[in-house]
């Protein structure tokens, strides 16, 4: 085969790699999220998910999409801030119509009692759909008003996907709080850490802006972290709790 034959082969070839990688950058920060919700689903119980890893999946994921107003940025990392921001709903979803079926009291909690004692934890989804377009009409309105601004721009994208960076952090601080990962999923840190590490080779790859690459490392050495929390604490006998764990658990508990 001559080098002109090799390269019409070539070049589909890299397309093909090309669309696998985004659709893989799209698609893959929701996979993790695929056995959580089949597990609740099938349970029904959501003690092992917290929402609020919902909480800050979506700010993170709105202020993403903001940012891309202000510097554009690859087309798959927002399409995936929009899936993911999607994913969160419906875990959402789930989760508050689970809850509320197994709550004793009858009281209502919602969104606009505006009561910092129940934040989050509303007796109905739109309470939780209320709140999400709030915060989203009113950081759009700040953007629109300050997009001329490039230090807003960029501590705007900071925010972003350091907000998501630190999502393994509680999880972190937990584990070291009852020196055990009982209850933690070593599949779902796994999936993470893997989804984190190529998520980050993308933004490298891809010259993405520095605040995602740098982000990206961060979850990565998070990951990294629990992984180790969870083979030590695996020497040490298992703590007592007053409570039975779950199989299933969220980056945030």
């Amino acid at each position: 085969m001559d080098a002109q034959g090799l390269a019409g082969l070539l070049g589909p070839l890299r397309q093909l790699v090309a669309w696998a990688a985004a659709g893989a950058m799209i698609f893959g920060g929701v996979v993790p999220y695929i056995p959580q919700y089949r597990h609740i689903r099938r349970t029904q119980n959501a003690d092992g998910f917290s929402p609020y890893v919902c909480l800050v999946l979506l700010a993170a994921n709105i202020l993403r999409i903001l940012f891309w107003f202000g510097r554009h940025f690859e087309a798959p990392l927002l399409w995936q801030s929009v899936v993911m921001v999607v994913t969160m709903l419906l875990m959402l979803k789930l989760c508050t119509d689970v809850r509320v079926a197994g709550e004793l009291s009858a009281r209502r909690r919602c969104f606009a009692d505006l009561d910092p004692h129940h934040f989050w934890h509303w007796s109905s989804f739109g309470d939780y759909v209320q709140c999400v377009l709030a915060f989203t009409g009113v950081a759009a309105y700040v953007t629109y008003l300050s997009i001329d601004s490039a230090l807003f721009v960029e501590t705007l994208g900071f925010l972003a996907v350091f907000t998501e960076a630190l999502l393994g952090v509680p999880q972190l601080y937990r584990n070291y709080q009852h020196r055990s990962t009982e209850g933690m999923s070593i599949k779902m840190v796994l999936m993470w850490a893997s989804g984190d590490a190529f998520k980050t080779a993308y933004f490298l790859l891809h010259r993405a802006p520095l605040q995602f690459s740098v982000c990206g490392l961060l979850q990565v050495l998070v990951d990294l972290a629990i992984l180790l929390q969870a083979h030590a604490y695996a020497r040490r006998p298992p703590k007592p709790t007053p409570h039975a764990a779950h199989p299933a658990s969220a980056k945030a508990l």
